[in-house]
């Protein structure tokens, strides 16, 4: 029967980049602003990102080349697009899986004035901001320049169409951010906005984990892409990559 859905989809998060650990330090020194220069989408891996990419690659070595990601897709951010290549250079692909096909869509979620702004900041620059996002919520407020979590969700939409149009039966590897990974969550799994932020706030995704879906061709005459596993870290684990779990912030940085 054929399906309008990839045989098997894995979303995984970029591995640990120079602005989660800039951002790590602004918090814990109380200041209001990160201290990185680069534009959020020239942002690079940390040495640590870089060991956390290479382990999952050895991870999808030694999956028989039949199971590997035959199609990459990446957001086209620097540390997404560097995640997917360590992963390609550690045997992580298929043999025949071309280079990371860039998708903006997949891009990280604009956060317009607040961006490089730690909590303490946004709370001392931008109060009304602050107060806006306790009022609406994560899901629905959109910061003046940026995204809501909506927002994200619309262009998902487009990209998940993509996918189905052209990806249908393959496997599919998504290198993207952790906000793309929950709003993917999101529209897969037919989630409520209730329902998408508690499992936001039972756990943060994890840099390199591992969300991953296998298709049901059970299910109805397109079959259907079930959840197998969610923010795996054990590829990590197992190779004695420290596992990072930075939080989610209004910050471009991540």
């Amino acid at each position: 029967m054929a399906s309008r859905w990839p045989e098997r989809l894995w979303i995984v998060r970029h591995g640990e980049s120079a602005g989660n650990v800039a951002r790590n330090l602004a918090e814990a020194a109380g200041h209001g602003r990160i201290d990185i220069a680069d534009r959020d989408v020239d942002v690079p891996l940390s040495a640590l990102g870089e060991g956390q990419a290479c382990a999952l690659g050895r991870w999808f070595s030694d999956m028989p080349e039949h199971e590997r990601p035959e199609v990459v897709l990446s957001s086209p951010y620097v540390r997404a697009l560097r995640t997917a290549d360590i992963v390609r250079d550690c045997g992580g692909f298929s043999p025949e899986a071309h280079r990371p096909t860039p998708d903006e869509r997949l891009r990280e979620k604009e956060f317009g004035i607040l961006d490089r702004l730690t909590r303490h900041g946004i709370g001392e620059l931008h109060p009304d901001q602050a107060e806006f996002r306790r009022l609406l919520g994560k899901f629905y407020h959109r910061p003046p320049g940026g995204e809501s979590w909506c927002d994200v969700i619309l262009r998902l939409r487009s990209a998940l169409d993509t996918l189905s149009l052209h990806h249908a039966d393959r496997r599919v590897l998504i290198v993207t951010h952790q906000v793309v990974v929950l709003c993917l969550r999101y529209l897969l799994e037919c989630l409520t906005e209730q329902e998408i932020l508690e499992i936001d706030r039972a756990h943060d995704v994890a840099n390199c984990s591992v969300t991953e879906y296998r298709l049901d061709r059970s299910c109805g005459p397109n079959g259907e892409l079930k959840l197998f596993r969610y923010n795996f870290t054990a590829p990590l684990e197992q190779e004695g990559a420290p596992v990072t779990t930075e939080p989610d912030a209004p910050v471009a940085a991540r």
